[in-house]
C-alpha cells in the first residue's frame, strides 16, 4: 500500500489518496488503528460508568443533597448529548483524528479537575468536560469509513459502534474493585491515564482523514441544538424528582419543542448547517435513527434491572444478595457477547445487508427479554439473559453506523454517525426515565424501605421487549439493499473500446491496491480487481466500468453499486487500462498494473458543467417538490429542463460553460428567474427561493345577502392600473391568484361600485366578501346583470365584508373608483 501512496502522490486526482495521513499510518492492513479506535471508544464507554459503583455515596462524598448529588450524572449525560454531533461536524470540517484528540483532551481534563476536589461544583464541571468525550465514538467510526479497505470496514465499525456497551460491561466491575479498595478520587485519575494514553496511541497509530466538508461551522445551529438537547434531556432526568407534571417539567418540554422548531427552519435556510436536514429525512437515515433510539431504550433496560436484582438482599424473595464486584462481573458477558458478534454481523451485511442484521439483532434482544422474564432467578440464568440481549446489542449496534454512510455522502459522515449515535444517547435516558419510573412506583417493603418489586422489573422487562419490537417493525421499512450486479467475461463479439477513446489527462500508471474490498454478496474468485468509484470523494452509484488491454481489447465489465463500488473478475496481469463513466460525469481512464493477488483500485470521475441546488419557500425555508426548473440559453432557447424532487433538490447536468437564464416555478409561488454562469469542469449549486404567490377570494352578494353572478371584480395597484380581473361564479364567488404581494384596490362593479383597500402578503388567497346595493347619483345609471339600478353615487352605498388581512373599506371611493370600474366594463 505505500506502494500506491507514493504513486498517487504523484499522479492526477483520478485515483483516491490520503495526503494528511503520517508516515506509519497502518493503511496496510488498519489493524492498529482498528484496536486504537476501538481502545478509545471502551475508555468513553468506561467514563461513563466510572461512579456508578458509587453513586449511593455521592452525597456523603460531596457533603450535599441527594437531588444536587444527581448532577454528576446529568451533567456527563447533557455533555455528551451536545458532543455528539458537533463534534462529528468539527470533524468534517477541520479533520476527523484532531476533533478525536480535542475529545479525549477534554475528557482528560475533566477527569483531572473532578480528582482534586471533593465539591460538587468542581466534580460537576469536571464530568461535564468528560461528556464531552462522547463525540470520539462517531468521529473513530468516520475516520475507519475514510481510512479502511472495504473488506475489514464492516467489522471494525461494528466493533466500534459496539465499543459504548463492551466498554460499559467491562468496566463495571474494575469500577467496583477501585472503588471498594481505594480513595473515590482514584477513578478520576484512573480515567485520567486512559485518556492520555489512548491520545498517545491516536497520534502514533490513528491517520488523518482527508476527507473534508466545504463550509463553515454553523456557530447558531450548534448554540440552537444545544439549548434544545438540555431543555429536552433535563426533564427527562429530573422528572422524577421535579414531577412529571409539575410546570417546571411541562415548560422544559415546551421550550424544547420551541428551539427545536426554530432551529430547524436555520438549519434549513442556511448554506452549511449543523445538520443536513435534508439528508437526515432520508428514509433510510430517519428510520435508522428512530430505530436507534429503541436500541438505546432496551440497551440501558438491562443495565437497570439485572444489577439491582442480583445486589438486593435474599429476604426479599427475589434478590440474590451479590456484591457490585459480582454483579459487574456477571453482567461483563455482555461486551464479550459484543466483541464476538461484531465479525459476525461484518459478515451478514457483507451477504445480506445491513438491514438483515439490524433486524437480527432487535429480534434477538426481543428474545433475550422475553426469555429473561422467567429467568432472574440465580447468577447463571442471568449470565445467559445479558449473554444473549449482549448478541443482539452487537448485531444492532454494528449495523447502525453502515446503515448512515450508505446514505450520506463521506464530508457528512461525522456529523450524520454523531447525530444517529446522539439518537442513541436519547434512547438511553428515555429508558433511564421510564424504567426508573416503574421501579420507582412498583415497589414492596424490606423492613422501613421500599425496593422495587419483582413485578417491576419484570414490567420493566415488557417494556424493553415492546421497544426491540417497535424497532423490528421500523428496520422492516428501511430500502432494501440493491446489490452491485458485476457481469461476466464480455463475450467474444463484443465491441471492444480503444484505449486510445481514454481521456489522456486521467492518471498517471500505478500499480493498484494489494487488497481487495468485500463487496456485498459477490464472491469473486481471485486474481480480481475492485474498488469504488469516486466524485469530489463521493460514491458514484450506476457507474460503468470496463478493462481493457493494450490492445484495446475488452477483459471486464462492471457496474458500480449505491455506495460506488465494482468488482471485476480478472484473469490477465500486466499493464491495463480502467475505463469508467457515468451520467452527469466525464469519462475517467487509469493506466494500473495488475500482478496475481487481488487488488484495489480507486476510481476519480469528474462532474461536467452544469446546475444543482435546491427550490426552497422564501418565507419558511421548507423544500418545494415538483417546481419546474428551466434553462434558457442567452439566444431564449431552452437548454434543459427538470422537476424537483420531494426534497426540493434538482440537477441539470451536461450544459456548456457560457450564461444562462435559469427559471423556476411552483404551484402557489410566484415565479422566480436569475442570470447564472456555468463553469465547464463542476455544476454550480444555486439554489432558488420562491415567494408564496398572493391572491384575493370572495362571494359577492347584494343587501339582502343573496350572491350575485357575473359580477366584474377588478384588482387595481397603487397607480391605478388594472393587474387582474374576474367575474363572480353563479353562486357569488370570485378568486384572483399569483400576483405580486403588495396592497391593492379592489373594485366590484355591476351595481353601485365598491371598493376595499386590501395587503396581499404573499400567503394564498386571502378571503374579502363584498356587499352590492342600489343607490341613486345624478342622472347617470349602472346595469349589472340583475337588472337595471339608478344612477351611481359618488359615495357608493356598497359596504365590505372581509377577514384575514384585508382591510375594510366602506366609506367614500370617489368617481376614481367608479371610472376605473368603467373602464374594465
Amino acid at each position: 500500500m505505500s506502494q500506491l501512496q507514493s504513486a498517487a502522490q504523484a499522479s492526477p486526482p483520478s485515483m483516491t489518496a490520503h495526503p494528511a495521513s503520517p508516515p506509519g499510518a497502518e493503511r496496510r492492513g488498519g489493524g492498529a488503528m482498528i484496536a486504537v479506535l476501538a481502545f478509545s471508544g471502551i475508555v468513553v464507554a468506561v467514563m461513563q460508568t466510572l461512579l456508578v459503583p458509587i453513586v449511593a455515596q455521592l452525597p456523603g462524598l460531596l457533603s450535599t443533597s441527594a437531588a444536587n448529588a444527581t448532577w454528576v450524572m446529568t451533567a456527563t449525560l447533557l455533555a455528551g448529548a451536545v458532543a455528539t454531533p458537533i463534534m462529528g461536524r468539527l470533524g468534517d470540517l477541520f479533520g476527523k483524528r484532531r476533533m478525536m484528540l480535542v475529545s479525549l483532551a477534554l475528557m482528560v481534563v475533566g477527569s483531572l479537575v473532578a480528582a482534586v476536589s471533593s465539591e460538587l461544583g468542581p466534580v460537576v464541571v469536571g464530568r461535564a468536560l468528560q461528556g464531552f468525550a462522547m463525540g470520539a465514538i462517531p468521529l473513530g467510526i468516520s475516520i475507519m469509513r475514510d481510512e479502511l479497505p472495504p473488506q475489514k470496514l464492516g467489522s471494525a465499525m461494528g466493533l466500534m459502534s459496539s465499543s459504548i456497551g463492551i466498554g460499559g460491561a467491562l468496566g463495571l466491575p474494575g469500577a467496583a474493585f477501585v472503588a471498594q479498595h481505594a480513595d473515590w478520587h482514584a477513578l478520576f485519575y484512573s480515567s485520567a491515564a486512559l485518556g492520555v494514553v489512548s491520545m498517545l496511541l491516536t497520534v502514533l497509530l490513528v491517520p488523518e482523514s482527508g476527507v473534508r466538508a466545504k463550509g463553515r461551522f454553523d456557530i447558531l445551529g450548534a448554540l440552537g441544538l444545544s439549548a434544545a438537547l438540555v431543555a429536552f434531556l433535563l426533564p427527562i432526568t429530573k422528572g422524577d424528582q421535579w414531577g412529571w407534571g409539575s410546570p417546571t417539567t411541562l415548560g422544559f418540554f415546551g421550550a424544547a419543542a420551541a428551539l427545536f422548531l426554530l432551529w430547524g427552519v436555520l438549519e434549513l435556510r442556511i448554506k452549511s448547517p449543523l445538520v443536513d436536514l435534508r439528508t437526515t429525512v432520508r428514509r433510510q437515515v430517519l428510520l435508522t435513527n428512530i430505530a436507534s433510539i429503541m436500541v438505546g431504550v432496551s440497551f440501558y433496560a438491562m443495565s437497570l434491572v439485572l444489577p439491582q436484582v442480583m445486589e438486593l438482599p435474599k429476604a426479599t424473595g427475589y434478590g440474590l444478595g451479590q456484591s457490585l464486584v459480582v454483579a459487574g462481573l456477571v453482567m461483563a458477558p455482555m461486551g464479550i457477547a459484543m466483541m464476538l458478534v461484531s465479525p459476525l454481523s461484518a459478515r451478514l451485511q457483507a451477504a445480506r445487508g445491513p438491514k438483515t442484521a439490524l433486524m437480527l439483532g432487535l429480534a434477538i434482544i426481543a428474545v433475550g427479554y422475553g426469555t429473561g422474564l422467567g429467568m432472574l432467578g440465580s447468577l447463571w440464568q442471568i449470565g445467559i439473559t445479558v449473554t444473549v440481549i449482549g448478541a443482539g446489542i452487537g448485531f444492532a449496534y454494528s449495523s447502525l453506523p453502515a446503515l448512515i454512510i450508505g446514505a450520506v455522502p463521506p464530508s457528512e459522515t461525522g456529523a450524520a454517525n454523531g447525530l444517529n449515535a446522539l439518537m442513541r444517547s436519547i434512547g438511553t435516558s428515555v429508558s433511564s426515565a421510564v424504567v426508573g419510573m416503574v421501579l420507582a412506583h412498583m415497589t414492596t417493603s424490606l423492613g422501613k424501605t421500599a425496593v422495587p418489586s419483582l413485578s417491576g422489573f419484570r414490567t420493566a422487562f415488557v417494556i424493553a421487549t415492546g421497544a426491540a419490537l417497535a424497532g423490528l417493525v421500523l428496520a422492516a421499512f428501511l430500502p432494501g439493499r440493491r446489490r452491485a450486479k458485476a457481469a461476466a467475461h464480455a463475450s467474444a463479439d463484443a465491441p471492444a473500446p480503444s484505449a486510445t477513446d481514454a481521456p489522456a489527462h486521467v492518471a498517471t500508471d500505478a500499480p493498484a491496491h494489494t487488497h481487495a474490498p468485500a463487496i456485498e454478496g459477490d464472491e469473486i474468485p481471485a486474481p480480481s480487481l475492485r474498488g469504488r468509484v469516486l466524485s469530489d470523494g463521493r460514491p458514484v452509484a450506476g457507474a460503468a466500468v470496463t478493462l481493457i488491454d493494450a490492445e484495446g481489447r475488452q477483459l471486464a465489465h462492471s457496474t458500480s453499486n449505491d455506495a460506488g463500488l465494482y468488482a471485476l473478475d480478472v484473469s490477465a496481469t500486466g499493464r491495463l487500462l480502467l475505463i469508467g463513466s457515468a451520467p452527469g460525469h466525464r469519462p475517467g481512464a487509469a493506466p494500473l498494473t495488475l500482478g496475481d493477488t487481488p487488488a484495489e483500485f480507486d476510481l476519480e470521475l469528474s462532474d461536467v458543467g452544469g446546475l444543482r441546488g435546491s427550490v426552497l419557500d422564501a418565507a419558511t425555508g421548507a423544500a418545494l417538490p415538483e417546481a419546474t426548473v428551466v434553462v434558457a440559453d442567452r439566444h431564449g432557447e431552452v437548454a434543459a429542463a427538470a422537476t424537483t424532487g420531494p426534497d426540493g433538490v434538482y440537477d441539470l447536468t451536461g450544459l456548456p460553460a457560457g450564461a444562462y437564464t435559469l427559471a423556476v416555478r411552483a404551484d402557489g409561488h410566484r415565479p422566480e428567474a436569475v442570470q447564472v454562469e456555468v463553469a465547464g469542469d463542476a455544476p454550480v449549486q444555486q439554489d432558488i427561493a420562491l415567494r408564496a404567490a398572493a391572491g384575493v377570494s370572495g362571494t359577492v352578494r347584494d343587501a339582502d345577502g343573496r350572491p350575485l353572478g357575473d359580477v366584474k371584480v377588478t384588482l387595481l395597484d397603487h397607480n391605478g392600473n388594472v393587474v387582474a380581473a374576474s367575474s363572480t361564479d353563479p353562486d357569488g364567488t370570485y378568486a384572483i391568484s399569483d400576483v405580486p404581494e403588495a396592497d391593492y384596490t379592489l373594485v366590484a362593479s355591476g351595481y353601485a361600485p365598491v371598493t376595499a383597500s386590501v395587503a396581499l402578503p404573499g400567503t394564498g388567497l386571502d378571503p374579502v366578501d363584498l356587499e352590492l346595493s342600489h343607490a341613486a347619483h345624478g342622472s347617470r345609471t349602472a346595469h349589472s346583470a340583475h337588472g337595471s339600478g339608478s344612477a351611481h353615487s359618488a359615495q357608493g352605498s356598497g359596504n365590505v365584508r372581509s377577514s384575514g388581512t384585508a382591510r375594510n373599506q366602506s366609506e367614500s371611493v370617489g368617481l376614481y373608483a367608479e371610472d376605473a370600474a368603467e373602464e374594465v366594463l
